[in-house]
């Protein structure tokens, strides 16, 4: 007989036919509870002069993105994806564009297992939504529509690992 009430929410029981309880391993879960703008902006501070640079010239974008991820509750995150888009034609700055675009997820994984969750898994789901805002934003502000291109978050995620080793360790003497 298996004692339901004084079990773990994550743990799973099972009975085979010989009345033998063999416990099977946690469900793991991602849930999104949601997501949301939580910052953005769009400058175009050289317009309407700038639009004369274009038809000549192509913009020079340089686009940087991050990920956080932050505890808000037992096995509830929020993760923020943050984009900084800027243009500039020839040294005449196009637009600027920013943008933080976040989810609350619920997981339940291993300990070990929570920093891939949340910063490759869950970017990977909030990615096509920032893109989006991001090309329709560009596009409102009367430029062509910025369509960024996808992200591997597992080797952004890689990189954030290693650059936190090498501040561990110390410099030789």
């Amino acid at each position: 007989m298996i004692d339901e009430n004084n079990t773990d929410e994550n743990e799973r029981f099972t009975e085979d036919s010989n009345d033998k309880v063999t416990q099977e391993a946690p469900a793991l879960s991602l849930v999104i509870n949601g997501q949301y703008t939580k910052d953005l902006s769009f400058e175009a501070p050289n317009t309407p002069e700038v639009f004369n640079l274009l038809q000549s010239e192509m913009p020079n974008i340089q686009v940087d993105i991050d990920v956080q991820g932050n505890a808000k509750d037992q096995n509830v995150f929020e993760v923020v994806l943050k984009v900084r888009a800027e243009a500039k034609v020839k040294e005449e700055l196009a637009y600027i564009c920013e943008l933080s675009y976040a989810g609350i997820f619920t997981i339940s994984v291993p300990a070990e297992n929570i920093g891939p969750v949340l910063l490759i898994d869950c970017p990977l789901i909030l990615f096509p939504f920032l893109r989006r805002i991001v090309a329709d934003v560009t596009s409102d502000g009367g430029f062509a529509p910025l369509m960024l291109t996808p992200v591997d978050f597992a080797s952004l995620y890689q990189k954030r690992i290693l650059q936190n080793q090498d501040k561990d360790t110390p410099p030789p003497n």
